[in-house]
């Protein structure tokens, strides 16, 4: 599943460079760019962007804040402005929209990185939980019983004489579970999974 990235910006130079570096900077980025606002709209009417990179300075009909405010109440994204002035009005009125953050121009990998580091950060491990719980979801309420008593640091042993089964059971559950999982089957794998994500099991 990648993130899904919007980047609104009139200069094909500098959506170019931006599109460059996010994908030199972060992996599984499905890249957009609009140059105008209807291909922002064309965009935002088929898709549900995780991320948009928007510039404030649009030389069209609408502004990047106008734009914005348009889909601010119907669609779930995180929103990055970038502006090549700090002018007061200006950052009121963006402000009201709840950016994650402001870019200033002129742009630089620095300055990009610095500007998207943490809200692409969140993403990912937002991104990663959503995959987490997805594949939590295939398995069977016996299998997630027992993913949880090993979480719990029990032995097979004693998930076995605990719900009245043999040894071979639980290790064939095991087996089981890793595959839907998509571990490896050596050196505690499981265990170390259901450790790291008994916060997502509901015990």
């Amino acid at each position: 599943m990648s993130l899904k990235v919007l980047i609104v910006e009139d200069e094909m130079i500098i959506a170019r460079f931006i599109e460059y570096q996010l994908h030199s900077l972060y992996t599984g980025l499905e890249l957009h760019i609009a140059l105008t606002i209807d291909e922002a709209d064309k965009y935002m009417e088929q898709n549900s962007p995780d991320l948009v990179l928007c510039d404030i300075q649009l030389n069209d009909r609408l502004d990047g804040i106008e734009l914005m405010e348009k889909y601010a109440a119907t669609k779930l994204f995180s929103l990055i402005f970038i502006t090549s002035y700090q002018s007061k009005s200006s950052i009121d009125r963006a402000a009201a929209l709840n950016p994650e953050n402001y870019i200033i121009k002129p742009l630089g990998e620095n300055r990009l990185y610095a500007g998207t580091h943490m809200v692409m950060q969140r993403l990912q491990q937002q991104r990663n939980k959503n995959q987490t719980v997805e594949k939590l979801k295939t398995l069977t309420p016996a299998e997630l019983n027992i993913l949880k008593l090993i979480a719990l640091r029990h032995t097979t042993k004693y998930i076995a004489e605990s719900l009245f089964l043999s040894p071979y059971t639980i290790k064939n559950t095991r087996h089981r579970i890793c595959r839907k999982l998509d571990l490896q089957e050596e050196n505690n794998a499981l265990l170390s999974w259901a450790i790291e994500h008994q916060h997502l099991l509901k015990f």
